[in-house]
């Protein structure tokens, strides 16, 4: 049998051509078990070192430790180029073809509507204030004077949870942040509530059970009807238009008191066939929503106006279906 040292340098030679022939991890495992696993071949070469007399274990050991380390250098070299090619393609890249262009988004048409109305009140002082969607009977009615036999409260027109006390609903209109703001804030007040509504209506043409709305309120000392209006001229025209023109007709809303509807005409009206178009609802705050939420009515006024984001969309748009935004159509999104 050759002497220790002679077994050196055939065993590590031998072990460095296994590591370099292992074509995939489990085969360069197992090539490091049999070598340099505990009950190795290597492993075995070592024990054997303090078998040897006391003039031969220092040259022998230095040739042991020297060929461990060109072993476990070479294991290591050989697994990464292992993980390399297992994270390569399969066939081969031609880096001289063209590019391939990835696909650019953009927003949805509602988004993009709703992002220029905040930036028009923006320019007034009006900041975005959010609430949340499943609301309850107080903040959704009671606060904002809506009586308890109103239509509106009806089971045929609001989605009610399963929730008895307090009763839960999904908020029909974004009115309820106002209330939530004016609880938590003292006047003055300036605020846009853009968000999610929902109502018990048949999908058509012009209605969905869920749609967009945007609603403001201003409330300040000396507030009127004269400031209501040049908020309201000024935010439809930057959104529909220098020519846009607005007018007040008389309403009734609960909340409000004197209230309106406001119709507008420009050329897109005209074209239609049509001299006005009713587009949002608005009015002074009523005094009694001002007693709900521990506001004196002596000493502050306000305004609050409402009105869907789909209308307006549809109208910039020349959109005759409500549906089509929200059937994810990549047709019809890309036109945005």
């Amino acid at each position: 049998m050759p002497a220790l040292i002679d077994q050196i340098e055939p065993l590590k030679q031998a072990a460095l051509a296994q590591f370099q022939a292992a074509e995939d991890m489990a085969a360069l495992d197992q090539a490091r078990s049999q070598f340099l696993g505990a009950h190795g071949q290597f492993t075995a070469l070592m024990k054997q070192l303090g078998a040897l007399p006391k003039e031969e274990k220092p040259a022998a050991g230095k040739q042991i430790n020297q060929a461990k380390g060109e072993l476990e250098a070479a294991l290591a070299a050989r697994r990464s180029e292992l993980e390399l090619a297992a994270v390569l393609p399969k066939d081969p890249t031609d880096f001289t073809l063209p590019g391939r262009r990835r696909g650019l988004g953009c927003s949805h048409p509602l988004t993009q509507v709703i992002e220029d109305i905040v930036r028009s009140f923006r320019k007034l002082g009006f900041v975005v204030a959010d609430g949340p969607e499943i609301e309850d009977d107080y903040h959704c009615f009671d606060a904002l004077n809506t009586p308890a036999d109103h239509p509106a409260r009806d089971t045929q027109d609001t989605f009610y949870l399963d929730h008895p006390t307090p009763r839960l609903l999904l908020r029909t209109h974004t009115s309820s942040v106002q209330i939530r703001v004016m609880e938590k804030q003292a006047p003055p007040i300036r605020i846009i509530v853009p968000g999610r509504v929902y109502r018990r209506d048949n999908a058509d043409a012009t209605h969905n059970p869920t749609f967009q709305q945007i609603e403001g309120l201003y409330v300040d000392r000396g507030v009127t009807v004269g400031d209501l209006k040049g908020t309201v001229e000024f935010v439809f025209r930057e959104l529909l238009g220098a020519d846009t023109r607005i007018r007040f007709r008389p309403h009734y809303f609960s909340y409000t008191e004197p209230s309106f509807e406001i119709d507008f005409a420009n050329a897109t009206v005209r074209k239609m066939g049509k001299a006005w178009l009713e587009i949002a609802g608005c009015g002074m705050v009523h005094p009694q929503v001002f007693v709900n939420v521990g506001y004196d009515p002596e000493q502050w006024t306000g305004w609050a106006f409402g009105f869907g984001i789909e209308r307006i969309a549809m109208l910039r748009y020349g959109v005759n279906d409500i549906r089509l935004f929200y059937e994810n159509d990549q047709r019809f999104l890309r036109q945005f």
